[in-house]
């Protein structure tokens, strides 16, 4: 009896993994065709394709999810929303979505939560993060005030690409001594 007690359970846990597996590409099919409807211009369709992944788990779909409701297409705009579907990929290590969770928690308020996301997306060399981690080190704001550190970020995030990190650089400036700015 215990023998087939264990036989049992063997066969149940390999009849789960092997629905799961099927679900896999079935899954990143469904992931496909969202960010085929997103490009055509299909919100709705798209977010009808991605919920079901991102519920089973899917980190590319939570991500997406995310960002829908972070623009409010396809559904209302909802920032606690995207920033909980953001939450649920970053958990997963999902890049982009540790770098947005990181942002929407900072622009949440939540500055000490978004803190060790920022550090992880500045140390990839998100340039959105190290301005925001930049500016966060230059006004002391929920870190302690580190100028040659702020302009380090600032600079990386400039010669990014990243406008605003140019604009907030020459601010800088004025204020950061030649021996900090080095």
């Amino acid at each position: 009896v215990k023998t087939m007690g264990r036989i049992m359970r063997v066969l149940a846990r390999a009849m789960v993994m092997a629905s799961v597996l099927a679900a896999m590409p079935a899954a990143a099919q469904n992931v496909k065709a969202g960010v085929d409807a997103w490009s055509r211009g299909d919100y709705q369709a798209a977010v009808d394709q991605w919920r079901g992944p991102a519920v089973a788990g899917d980190p590319d779909a939570q991500y997406n999810l995310a960002q829908a409701y972070k623009l409010g297409r396809g559904v209302p705009l909802d920032p606690a929303l995207a920033e909980s579907w953001f939450r649920k990929a970053a958990m997963q290590g999902h890049y982009q979505a540790e770098d947005n969770y990181g942002l929407a928690l900072f622009t949440g308020g939540k500055k000490a939560e978004a803190l060790p996301w920022l550090e992880k997306s500045v140390a990839r060399g998100e340039p959105r993060t190290q301005l925001v981690l930049g500016t966060m080190l230059f006004n002391g704001d929920g870190v302690a005030r580190d100028y040659p550190r702020a302009y380090a970020l600032m600079t990386r995030a400039s010669q990014q690409g990243l406008k605003s990190a140019s604009e907030t650089l020459a601010q800088m400036d004025q204020y950061i001594s030649p021996e900090d700015r080095q």
